[in-house]
């Protein structure tokens, strides 16, 4: 399997993971469950799942009124797109 296959089926991965902790948290945020860190959030954000936290951002009305996300999330994901251009286009 080559490297690109294997950096996609990560992609897809951590941003399915991305949606579902959005999901989570916001569900624990109504039962007044224990919370999953912020940290945490961006920890995945930053990694690869901006996509997918986006989303659930969205879906889920989650850390909408949170201006580090609204903001932070979109910024990441136009960062990931200039990486992946770069790394691209200079393979």
């Amino acid at each position: 399997m080559s490297s690109l296959m294997l950096f996609l089926i990560y992609l897809i991965v951590i941003n399915c993971w991305s949606f579902m902790i959005m999901g989570v948290d916001k569900r624990r945020a109504k039962k007044k469950g224990q919370r999953i860190p912020e940290k945490t959030l961006w920890l995945f954000i930053v990694i690869g799942g901006s996509l997918g936290s986006y989303f659930g951002m969205k879906k889920f009305r989650h850390k909408t009124k949170h201006t580090q996300f609204v903001y932070g999330i979109p910024a990441v994901i136009v960062i990931h797109f200039v990486l992946g251009c770069y790394v691209y286009l200079t393979r």
